[in-house]
């Protein structure tokens, strides 16, 4: 699991989730959720050579983890996220993170017109997120964008069975072999790297899993149907077969992503 609903973006995720069902949400996955996705972030840095010459932008950045991490390296960083308390959480933390307005519009958030490398570490990124990325992508420049893998390589997978009762059309399958590679291409890049890799999710107890699961904002449907009472119960259920002898939840994940070139003087979106 991601930072958005399957099916959308990180405009679709604040839209859909009014102030009191995100209300203490940020935090969660500030403090919860954000670092079971460290190993993507990582992969994605070291494949693509992530350091000094790197000018990264962070679409749907959300508290900035993926940033630090990229900072750390040596990259300059700025950021792209669409809730107001997760841009909060980052700025505490140093980082340049400006709303994201209208992915119809052309005109850039950011002081820099165009960045080497843009990541979109969306959940099924739309192609009309991709596209509006894909414009920020200097020519030459790389553009990201990532997905959980297929149901059976994803322990998640029962959990959001959850999801998937009290809000069907909010949740969708992974995408077939190549999705991510042909969002891409849509977008005007070529497909030049992918990648795989396994994020373990790891909880000291139930409580914290379901409050990490659900500051993803995949479960935000299914509380404004069947109630925020209701999912937490069925989550807790749901969660029972990774219990571990100490009490502890865990679960592992296969993420994949892909890279895309922006061809040189080419008009991208």
């Amino acid at each position: 699991m991601a930072s958005a609903q399957v099916t959308g973006s990180t405009v679709d995720r604040v839209g859909a989730a009014g102030p009191a069902e995100r209300r203490g949400r940020a935090r969660d996955w500030a403090e919860i959720q954000e670092r079971m996705l460290v190993p993507l972030y990582l992969d994605v840095y070291r494949r693509l050579e992530v350091g000094a010459a790197t000018s990264l932008l962070g679409v749907g950045c959300r508290s900035g983890l993926s940033l630090l991490l990229a900072e750390g390296r040596g990259a300059q960083v700025a950021g792209v996220e669409w809730d107001e308390e997760l841009r909060e959480l980052a700025a505490a933390r140093g980082l340049q993170v400006a709303p994201g307005g209208s992915i119809t519009r052309s005109a850039h958030p950011v002081p820099r017109a165009a960045h080497s490398l843009v990541t979109v570490f969306e959940q099924s990124p739309t192609p009309a997120l991709v596209a509006w990325s894909a414009q920020r992508t200097l020519p030459g420049g790389l553009l990201v964008v990532a997905d959980r893998g297929p149901a059976e390589r994803c322990g998640s997978t029962a959990v959001l069975e959850v999801a998937h009762r009290h809000a069907p059309a909010d949740v969708g399958d992974a995408p077939a072999p190549g999705g991510l590679e042909s969002l891409l291409s849509a977008a005007g890049l070529r497909p030049s790297a992918s990648g795989r890799v396994a994020c373990p999710f790891a909880y000291p107890g139930l409580d914290s899993a379901v409050r990490g699961l659900l500051a993803t904002g995949l479960f935000d449907g299914a509380e404004q149907r069947a109630g925020a009472a209701l999912v937490a119960k069925e989550l807790e259920e749901a969660l029972h077969p990774f219990l571990q002898p100490d009490g502890s939840v865990r679960m592992v994940d296969e993420f994949r992503w892909a890279a895309g070139v922006r061809p040189e003087g080419a008009s991208c979106g």
